[in-house]
């Protein structure tokens, strides 16, 4: 199937060209989902504004469209979108008419000189603390077989700092037991890494398939390492809400699932002292501001520096 350019320039065809653009260019179906979602949107404003062409949007259409986003309210709460929701749509409609302009769909881009809304930076969720990452860890042992294998996945979670798309990639030969390393396979941005892991992780990954696999495993299972009650690979659903129930039930009283002990792992290791571009290395983020944002969230480092130089927490 050739990749045309489209003979009109209506919303509905041109974005369906980008959308065929973005997916030869190997985007994942999850951004294309996500994409298709925005477009769809901002499609659905577009005619009940009377703008049905790709050549009717300019610098003014994005700013009124802007003007929208920040007036709706949702449906479920009342309340605003949130700053990355408004972004993100802006930005998939600034982006689509960029590759309209450079394959020559349309000859010109009037919304290059569109100013994107600045997000801020927003810190994550307060981070579970090394006493409250075993208090969690602890949990899984009231639930026995789907306990030990609940275990093993937190601890990996932990011990690596994967995301949780990333740990349901898992397979079995991505676990290296003597050089206590695991592999990720194509992460963010399809790219491969090695990430060291805790022998303490790699004794409960060793139980779990030794004890727990084999119990799951069934003709859907392939070579995921880690299995659903159903046999077949966990859904990143339901792997956030297999940490958030533990994490409730620890009664630690921080909200979080999967990316909780990314944050903790991250978190802990500048507070002990790893450089930052090992953090960064380790989360496998390709800027490094992405990861000093666990700089600003460590408080330990901080909170001893004020303890021993601020006046007032020198005062009893």
């Amino acid at each position: 199937m050739l990749l045309t350019k489209p003979d009109t320039l209506a919303l509905d065809v041109c974005e369906l060209f980008y959308l065929s653009y973005c997916r030869a260019k190997g985007q994942s179906e999850s951004t294309l989902q996500s994409k298709s979602d925005a477009l769809r949107l901002f499609r659905e404003w577009a005619l009940q504004n009377r703008i049905i062409g790709i050549d009717d949007i300019n610098v003014n259409v994005l700013d009124s469209y802007q003007y929208s986003l920040n007036e709706h309210r949702k449906r479920s709460d009342g309340m605003p979108l949130a700053r990355g929701t408004i972004r993100y749509r802006l930005t998939t409609v600034k982006v689509m008419m960029r590759v309209l302009c450079l394959k020559n769909v349309i000859a010109e881009n009037p919304c290059e000189r569109f100013e994107l809304p600045k997000l801020g930076r927003k810190l994550p969720n307060p981070v579970l603390s090394e006493e409250e990452v075993q208090s969690v860890l602890e949990q899984a042992s009231f639930y026995g077989t789907a306990g030990i294998r609940d275990r093993a996945i937190m601890e990996t979670y932990y011990a690596s700092g994967l995301r949780r798309q990333e740990l349901r990639n898992l397979m079995l030969g991505d676990i290296d037991f003597v050089q206590l390393q695991l592999r990720v396979a194509q992460g963010k941005g399809h790219k491969d890494r090695y990430v060291p892991i805790s022998q303490r992780a790699c004794a409960w990954i060793y139980r779990y398939l030794k004890e727990i696999r084999v119990r799951y495993a069934s003709i859907h299972s392939g070579k995921t390492l880690f299995l659903a009650n159903n046999g077949k690979p966990f859904r990143v659903a339901q792997l956030s809400e297999l940490v958030a129930k533990y994490i409730k039930l620890s009664e630690v009283r921080k909200a979080g699932a999967c990316n909780q002990y990314r944050h903790a792992a991250a978190t802990h290791m500048v507070d002990n002292g790893a450089d930052i571009r090992h953090v960064q290395e380790f989360l496998g983020h390709a800027d490094l501001s992405t990861t000093q944002v666990y700089v600003h969230v460590s408080m330990e480092k901080l909170r001893e520096v004020y303890n021993r130089t601020h006046p007032a927490a020198k005062h009893d």
